[in-house]
C-alpha cells in the first residue's frame, strides 16, 4: 500500500485524525486516446483522456466531475481495463495493474453502469442477472446457497423477494439501477466505478439510489469514483472532488473546499452554474459565462487546455500546458494564473 502519513481528511461530514490512510487505487500519467477515420485515407486521434493522475484512499468516494465529452466515463472504464489504456500506470492496492491480466482483480473491481434500460440483458430474470458473477466465480457450491445469497443482496439494495424471477422490463428506472447495484456487490467487490448512475432517473429516485450507496458503503467499507455531471449530486456523496476538462484534471480537492473555494477557472464557471435554493441570494449571484464551445478533443488546443474559453489566458497560458500542483494543503490546480 501507499501509506500517507499525519493526515486529518472528511468522512461523511467528520473530520478523522488518521497516521496514514491507505492508497487503494493510484493511477499514473493515464492516457486514452482512438483512432477514428477522417476521410477515406486519413486517421485522427482523439485525446479522450490525457496525462490524468490521483489517489483513492480505501472507504472514501472520489466524484468526478465535469461537462459531457470531458472523458469521466472514458476514465472509469480504463480505470478498470474495460477499455485499454493508451499510457501509463494504474495501480490497485500497492500492485501495477496495466499490462497483466485482470482475472485476480475482477471481482475487487466493479461498476454500475450509467444506464439501467441498456445494463440489463432483457432476455434474464434477475435471479440469472444477479447470480451469473456468482456462477462464474464459484461463489455459492450449491443452487440452494446461490438463491439465499441473491436474495440476500436484493435486500440489501431494497427489493423483495417476489422479484426473485421477473425481467427487467417489469421494472422502474430506480429499481434496473438497484438490480445493477446488486449485481456489482455480488462478487464482495472493494472498489466500485459508479458512472453517472442516477442521471437517467428523476430526482426523488436519485435521492433514494444515492442513500442505498451511502448506506453499502458505510456497511461494507465500499470504496467509490463516483461519475457525475451534477454538482450537487458529486457534492453531497464525494469526500473529495476531481474537475475534469477536454481529458485533463483541473483541480481536484476535499468536497467542501472546492465548492466553497473554486480556484482554476473552469471550476468557478461550474461552481456559478449550480442552482441555488435562496431566491434573494440567486438574484444577486455573478453567473460566469465562458467564451465559446468546448474544443474538440480531435484537435484540443496548445498549452492549457481551458485557454480558449478562459478570460485571464495570456501568452504563456497559449503556449505551456500547466501542471496539477499543490496550492494548499489537499488542494491541487493546473493553472498559472491562480
Amino acid at each position: 500500500m501507499f501509506p500517507v502519513g499525519n493526515i486529518i481528511w472528511r468522512k461523511a461530514g467528520k473530520w478523522i485524525m488518521t497516521d496514514e490512510k491507505e492508497v487503494l487505487l493510484e493511477v499514473k500519467n493515464l492516457r486514452k486516446y482512438f483512432e477514428v477515420k477522417q476521410g477515406i485515407f486519413q486517421k485522427a486521434t482523439v485525446k479522450a483522456v490525457s496525462d490524468v493522475s490521483f489517489q483513492i484512499y480505501k472507504g472514501e468516494t472520489l466524484g468526478i466531475v465535469g461537462e459531457s465529452g470531458c472523458g469521466k466515463t472514458t476514465l472509469g472504464r480504463t480505470i478498470l481495463r474495460l477499455t485499454e489504456p493508451s499510457a501509463g500506470e494504474i495501480y490497485y492496492a500497492g500492485e501495477c495493474i496495466t499490462g497483466r491480466s485482470m482475472k485476480p482483480y475482477r471481482a475487487r473491481m466493479q461498476i454500475v453502469f450509467q444506464d439501467p434500460y441498456a445494463s440489463l440483458d432483457p432476455r434474464k430474470t434477475v435471479s440469472a442477472i444477479i447470480g451469473e458473477a456468482i456462477d462464474i466465480n464459484h461463489l455459492c457450491n450449491s443452487q440452494s446457497a446461490r438463491k439465499r445469497r441473491i436474495i440476500e443482496l436484493m435486500e440489501q439494495v431494497g427489493l423483495s423477494e417476489k422479484f426473485y424471477n421477473r425481467y427487467p422490463h417489469e421494472f422502474s428506472g430506480g429499481q434496473r439501477q438497484r438490480i445493477g447495484i446488486a449485481r456489482a456487490l455480488a462478487v464482495n467487490p472493494e472498489f466500485i466505478v459508479c458512472d453517472e448512475p442516477v442521471s437517467a432517473l428523476d430526482v426523488s429516485i436519485q435521492a433514494q439510489v444515492i442513500n442505498t450507496l451511502e448506506r453499502l458503503q458505510k456497511e461494507k467499507n465500499l470504496t467509490y469514483l463516483f461519475i457525475a455531471h451534477d454538482l450537487a449530486v458529486v457534492k453531497h456523496i464525494s469526500d473529495r472532488i476531481g474537475v475534469l476538462y477536454l481529458g485533463h484534471m483541473v483541480e481536484l480537492a476535499e468536497s467542501e473546499t472546492l465548492c466553497a473555494n473554486p480556484i482554476h477557472p473552469y471550476t468557478q464557471m461550474l461552481m456559478s452554474a449550480v442552482p441555488v435554493a435562496d431566491p434573494d441570494t440567486s438574484a444577486v449571484r455573478k453567473r460566469i459565462v465562458p467564451e465559446g464551445e468546448i474544443p474538440s478533443p480531435l484537435n484540443p488546443p496548445k498549452g492549457c487546455p481551458f485557454q480558449t474559453r478562459c478570460p485571464h489566458a495570456d501568452a504563456d497560458c497559449r503556449s505551456r500546458r500547466p501542471e496539477l500542483q499543490e496550492r494548499m494543503p489537499g488542494h491541487f490546480v493546473a493553472c498559472f494564473k491562480f
